[in-house]
């Protein structure tokens, strides 16, 4: 259920998120958010980073790909050294 309610720009450019909204959808200080705006509309995305289970996802899907395409180690650990600059 969507919350309608008004708020203001400090001249710093700031806007506080009304304390019905922030409490509903859990928003702790120090939240992150990508901001959009497009023509007069400003959207705020809280932005979180992934957990350890998105993350375990996330490396399964990687080396399953890498193990599709023919990648060995090796060739992981050759591509981070030239990008490294090491030897």
């Amino acid at each position: 259920m969507s919350t309608l309610a008004t708020t203001r720009m400090s001249s710093k450019g700031q806007v506080v998120i009304p304390e019905e909204i922030r409490t509903r959808l859990r928003l702790e200080p120090g939240a992150q958010f990508v901001a959009v705006g497009e023509g007069d509309v400003v959207i705020l995305k809280k932005i979180a980073p992934p957990t350890l289970a998105d993350f375990d996802v996330l490396i399964a899907e990687a080396r399953r790909q890498a193990r599709n395409a023919g990648m060995k180690r090796s060739d992981i650990t050759a591509a981070l050294k030239s990008v490294r600059g090491t030897k």
